[in-house]
């Protein structure tokens, strides 16, 4: 299963003596940063990362920098539980405590933000939209494994990602990156701090020409910050604005297939692209003196464009879709007695949204495919979008050890879907299809109301002065997906879908000496009314699923400058439902896609000018399918990275990724149509960033 290395890189580790010294400089895996550091991801507010129960993790600003990700799956994979699988360009598909996830609703599953605000109304997400984040430039990511808190409503299943642009502020930076195919990166950041208010500028624009035929991507982003501050007032804003033009390769296919050089550097569909714009402006409104507590008051406006071949898709179609909405967080903080700290408040959004799909040319395969899949519209339609949610979080201190916390959330989210054209499985013109109609169905325009509520249990307990233990129990939902309800296939007319909800129970140790800090953490989840798509096309919601795992993260310096880390995650996903698929009940089968054993290994050496950080990165074999007759391999990826102070404001980044140069597949998977298929790894790359600070 590819997972050797990693397990004789854990016994190097740990090989090293033990020491009570740090070393100097910053190294972004140094135990005393990121165990210590202040995120907002639980409470949309600044908390010390230390005392949460719950298992949150942040890659600071100095790991982002060493990382210097090209595909934000780089820097998130170093996570414990977080297994990003990167397709072409800047696509990919997302897994946080569950199986990497594919489909309609797959997005759903988890809730993705940017300076706490999501990129995409509930209801409307899209499986790429981490790339709308401007990750390149983050000052930090942080990732909230599990259900959200309630401060979260739907979407926040399986886990939450929020991207932290940077504080406005002096001083800045400028650096220019190359790599291999033609990879070139921009990036500056500026800023200036007066007596009351602070601007921040943020820039990238990378271009790459692509190691696969035809496969190239242009993308540029954008982040303009403001605070002003007057007495107990500040006021926070800010602006990201994103464009990516891109030509995207599609899948090898045959078995083993991505061993083929050939075969792996070319591109079955040099047809397919991508274009996709995106702009969100927020402002937050804090103050500490209404009434008894503090009121913060957050409104934003969102826009996104996208319009890209589906390529994966016999008939290759075009799909447009884009969505226009506003919305307002607000949350109201309070003690109303010693040690007891309340949070209530109310979130809304609107948002109207349109979907068009569309096919150009006949259809090429077999005459099933050729009947069923027709030239012209196969979907046009507008869906409005209303959300409502409240919520209330309580937290009590009992003693200097013990913290209790309980929280509770109800949300409503409507509705208002407009079909565009003729509903059924007709063509465009209303003729019928062969075979018993057209592959793709259209319900008649109608409304839908889902109502839901989450809550949250939670135990901190200190067991000394370098050692905690947390528990908690939550439970989180998802409506479901507009593309859910609305674009079907073959017989069904209607969508009777229920809200995914998941209950979740985990357990941690977390505590550090001066040497090794430590987290491990235990979990158990159970989800029910998994929506997926059953072997008549149809989306049904009566799946149930099951996630167990533990996960350890460790971080160690030694004497001398020596340091090491760990991220590692050994968990188990399995449908518990009954299903039959290729003649197998998949009642108790792993799901697919869903790796036992992965993880991220570092250990490297730092001195006063000179850092240098060695990473194993493992994914233990797969499934490719339900029935489980088909299976990858998995793989270990080793990178080299290093940076180097040249002068008091000049730093030289080397980063050699894939060192060994492995065959490997970013992404496998199985379809009837075409066995299996993979989404090749890139080959070794070394790339090098000079940049300059002020």
């Amino acid at each position: 299963m590819g997972l050797d290395p990693l397990t004789v890189l854990v016994l190097v580790i740990f090989g090293f003596p033990p020491a009570v010294t740090h070393g100097a400089g910053v190294t972004g895996d140094d135990p005393d940063g990121p165990m210590e550091q202040i995120v907002t991801i639980a409470r949309r507010a600044d908390q010390p990362l230390e005392g949460l129960a719950a298992s949150v993790a942040a890659l600071s600003g100095e790991q982002l920098g060493l990382i210097g990700h090209t595909h934000v799956q780089e820097s998130l994979n170093r996570l414990a539980g977080v297994n990003l699988q990167r397709a072409d360009g800047q696509e990919y598909l997302p897994a946080i405590r569950s199986p990497v996830l594919t489909g309609a609703g797959a997005c759903g599953a988890f809730l993705i933000a940017e300076d706490n605000i999501p990129l995409r109304a509930s209801g409307l997400c899209n499986i790429n939209e981490l790339f709308e984040a401007h990750t390149e430039m983050a000052e930090r990511i942080e990732v909230l494994r599990g259900p959200g808190t309630v401060l979260y409503g739907s979407n926040a299943v399986h886990g939450i990602v929020n991207v932290v642009t940077p504080a406005p502020g002096p001083g800045g930076s400028a650096s220019l990156e190359l790599g291999p195919d033609g990879f070139a990166r921009g990036r500056l950041r500026a800023g200036h701090a007066g007596q009351r208010h602070r601007y921040g500028l943020a820039v990238t624009g990378t271009t790459y020409d692509g190691w696969r035929d035809d496969a190239y991507y242009d993308q540029q982003k954008l982040s303009l910050r403001h605070r002003y501050e007057h007495g107990d007032l500040r006021v926070s804003t800010g602006l990201t604005a994103t464009n990516l033009n891109q030509e995207t390769a599609g899948y090898v296919i045959g078995p083993d297939a991505y061993k083929d050089e050939e075969l792996a550097a070319g591109n079955l569909n040099p047809e397919g692209f991508r274009d996709a714009q995106a702009l969100r402006l927020w402002s937050r409104i804090e103050t500490v003196s209404v009434g008894a507590g503090a009121l913060t008051i957050t409104p934003y406006l969102r826009y996104q464009d996208m319009r890209f071949m589906m390529h994966f898709l016999p008939g290759t179609p075009f799909e447009e879709n884009s969505q226009r909405g506003l919305g307002l967080q607000s949350a109201y903080t309070l003690e109303p007695a010693p040690g007891v700290t309340l949070v209530w408040g109310l979130d809304a959004e609107i948002a109207t949204s349109s979907l068009l799909q569309e096919q150009e040319s006949p259809t090429v395969g077999s005459p099933f495919l050729e009947a069923t899949i027709p030239v012209g519209r196969h979907y046009d339609y507008d869906v409005d979008v209303t959300q409502v949610g409240a919520f209330a979080d309580l937290e009590k201190a009992i003693g200097d050890e013990l913290t209790l916390g309980a929280g509770v959330r109800l949300e409503t989210q409507n509705y208002d879907y407009t079909n565009k054209m003729n509903s059924g499985r007709l063509t465009e013109a209303g003729a019928e299809c062969g075979f018993g109609g057209c592959r793709y169905s259209r319900p008649e325009s109608r409304r839908d109301r889902f109502t839901n509520w989450s809550a949250d249990l939670r135990l901190g307990y200190e067991l000394t002065d370098d050692a905690s233990l947390y528990g908690r129990a939550s439970r989180a939902f998802r409506a479901p997906q507009a593309t859910e309800l609305y674009r079907l296939q073959r017989e069904q007319t209607v969508a009777d879908l229920d809200s995914e909800n998941i209950s979740s129970v985990e357990i941690g140790l977390k505590g550090g000496t001066d040497s090794l800090a430590y987290r491990v953490t235990a979990y158990w989840m159970a989800k029910d009314n998994f929506i997926f798509r059953d072997a008549d096309f149809f989306n049904v919601s009566n799946g149930k699923t099951r996630h167990r795992g533990l996960e350890l993260e460790l971080q160690y310096r030694g004497n001398g400058g020596y340091f090491a880390a760990l991220g590692a995650s050994l968990a188990r996903h399995t449908y518990e439902f009954d299903y039959e698929t290729a003649g197998v009940n998949i009642n108790g089968n792993d799901i697919d896609t869903a790796p036992r054993l992965f993880g991220n290994a570092r250990f490297g050496w730092e001195g006063e000018r000179l850092l240098i950080e060695l990473e194993l990165a493992a994914v233990g074999s797969y499934y490719l399918e339900p029935a489980n007759a088909f299976e990858y391999d998995g793989h270990t990826l080793v990178s080299l990275r290093a940076s180097h102070q040249l002068a008091e404001r000049l730093m030289l980044y080397v980063r050699a990724v894939n060192l060994l140069d492995e065959a490997y597949a970013e992404r496998a998977d199985y379809t009837t149509f075409s066995e299996q298929r993979y989404f090749p790894g890139a080959p070794r790359g070394v790339f090098a960033e000079l940049a300059f600070r002020w």
